[in-house]
């Protein structure tokens, strides 16, 4: 299992030094990852400044050399695939190929798409999610791309230089367990985001679910490489100072399929988006199982 730091783009983690400071504890405590939020608009936040997670995350990689960067997630819906593409590519050759890129609906869907005249309507958000996230590939490809979907048009379209990691960066899906549509979007990928109805951001969630969630994802891997590698990403806040009290947590997830653990804070609370707790937690290491 490795083990990450996820952190809003808000607040505290609005200003990309900050993000860079915290990128820096992470490598030198020993996680594996750094994982920010990408949010234009959150009601519950309103007043706070926010920060572009494409900078906030350039501002980490360039002062770090190992720990793996991305988003948690990326709402593909609203942005255009090939802006985003470029940002992609250029973290991941800043990084040296460091980049993880996940990627969901976003939400609240009221706050970053209503708010800007854009779609509520999911069935059309999940449409052009699928359909950027092709297009993301093959712009990353560094190959010609031609495209004529319901949603986008590209016109023989060349996009260098391609990414560095080959034949792209991973992909981890998002979506709420026990959803069916967005975990069969998540197999055709590089691993699932799981979140959970009755855990929500920050709370540990339940080990049968996750058990139920790991077997019905492997099933709809069934017909794909069977050596093809595939992260179940679960996250929570644990008890840092407590070891045998977080490997009582963590443990049965890792038995269960888990192979990252997304260190996070409560959603309600009200340090969420401050620098001190973070740190302290960040300093306190990655578990040990």
């Amino acid at each position: 299992m490795r083990f990450s730091i996820n952190i809003p783009n808000f607040g505290d983690f609005a200003d990309p030094r900050t993000v860079a400071k915290v990128a820096v504890a992470a490598e030198e405590a020993g996680w594996d990852g750094l994982f920010v939020w990408d949010h234009v608009v959150h009601r519950k936040h309103e007043g706070r400044p926010f920060g572009d997670p494409w900078m906030l995350l350039t501002a980490a990689a360039l002062a770090t050399s190992r720990i793996r960067l991305g988003t948690l997630v990326t709402p593909v819906a609203r942005r255009r695939p090939q802006q985003l593409a470029r940002q992609v590519a250029t973290l991941d050759a800043v990084s040296g190929g460091r980049v993880t890129f996940g990627a969901g609906l976003g939400g609240p869907i009221e706050d970053e798409y209503a708010s800007f005249g854009d779609t509520t309507d999911t069935r059309v958000l999940a449409e052009r999610l699928d359909e950027g996230l092709e297009l993301l590939r093959r712009y990353w490809s560094g190959e010609p791309v031609h495209h004529d979907g319901r949603h986008y048009r590209v016109r023989d379209v060349t996009l260098l230089p391609a990414t560095v990691q080959r034949p792209r960066p991973p992909v981890w899906v998002a979506g709420f367990w026990p959803n069916r549509p967005p975990m069969r979007r998540a197999a055709r990928w590089d691993g699932v985001v799981p979140l959970f109805t009755d855990a929500r951001h920050g709370h540990v969630p339940p080990v049968d679910q996750v058990r139920d969630l790991v077997a019905y994802v492997r099933k709809q891997r069934e017909d794909g490489p069977s050596d093809a590698p595939f992260d179940i990403v679960l996250g929570g806040a644990t008890p840092g100072g407590d070891a045998a009290g977080t490997r009582a947590v963590i443990g049965p997830l890792a038995e269960a399929g888990a192979t990252w653990w997304d260190e996070r804070q409560i959603q309600t609370s009200e340090a969420i988006d401050r620098l001190a707790p973070v740190l302290r937690r960040i300093e306190q290491g990655p578990p040990h199982l």
